[in-house]
């Protein structure tokens, strides 16, 4: 299912509390991240009392998983919890995720992976979303006519690096003929995948 401005109020009506959304996007795009509370109000720009208390209600629900590191309660997506993977994938959604895939699949050319860097890659949800995108004799011109259609789609800013190889750091949402969305028929074992430098 494509994102679209309907889907995006949608979300937004069932979830009001937009500290919430932004801490879902947090752990939910990349299950690796973790946050502390001082850390994440500071990230975005909350009060502390605002970020202990979504904090709080996702722990308590499940969601979210906290351990003691160095003094500091730290949280982290919980991955065992059974509504993990639909959480996941109702994030890609809100992002335009899956739209990016759909929409360089189309007309790019051989695609071996797609990744997402940056702020995005790090649950932050900064408004241009960094695409890294892996393949040989890719339609470089297609690319161009893609940043503008997409962002009309998912109303955010794409920026789009191609490359023959790519070895940083990053979420990989597409590798080889299977898009990594949680929950999709195509998805291999493992799901989304984190690549680290």
């Amino acid at each position: 299912m494509l994102l679209n401005n309907h889907t995006k109020t949608m979300l937004e009506s069932l979830i009001t509390s937009k500290t919430r959304i932004r801490i879902l996007v947090k752990f939910f795009i990349n299950a690796a991240n973790m946050g502390h509370l001082r850390g994440l109000a500071e990230e975005m720009n909350e009060s502390t009392n605002a970020i202990r208390k979504e904090l709080n209600n996702l722990s308590e629900a499940g969601y979210l998983e906290k351990e003691a590191i160095q003094n500091r309660i730290s949280y982290k997506a919980n991955t065992k919890h059974p509504l993990f993977a639909t959480l996941q994938k109702i994030v890609f959604q809100h992002l335009g995720l899956d739209a990016i895939v759909v929409m360089i699949l189309e007309r790019m050319g051989e695609v071996k992976k797609i990744i997402v860097i940056g702020d995005y890659a790090d649950g932050k949800d900064s408004g241009t979303i960094e695409v890294v995108v892996v393949g040989d004799a890719l339609n470089t011109e297609y690319i161009d006519q893609l940043a503008g259609k997409i962002e009309g789609v998912i109303s955010r800013k794409v920026q789009f690096l191609i490359t023959q190889e790519y070895k940083g750091k990053g979420l990989t949402i597409y590798e080889g003929t299977a898009p990594l969305a949680p929950e999709s028929p195509l998805t291999p074992k493992g799901g989304i995948k984190e690549v680290k430098s």
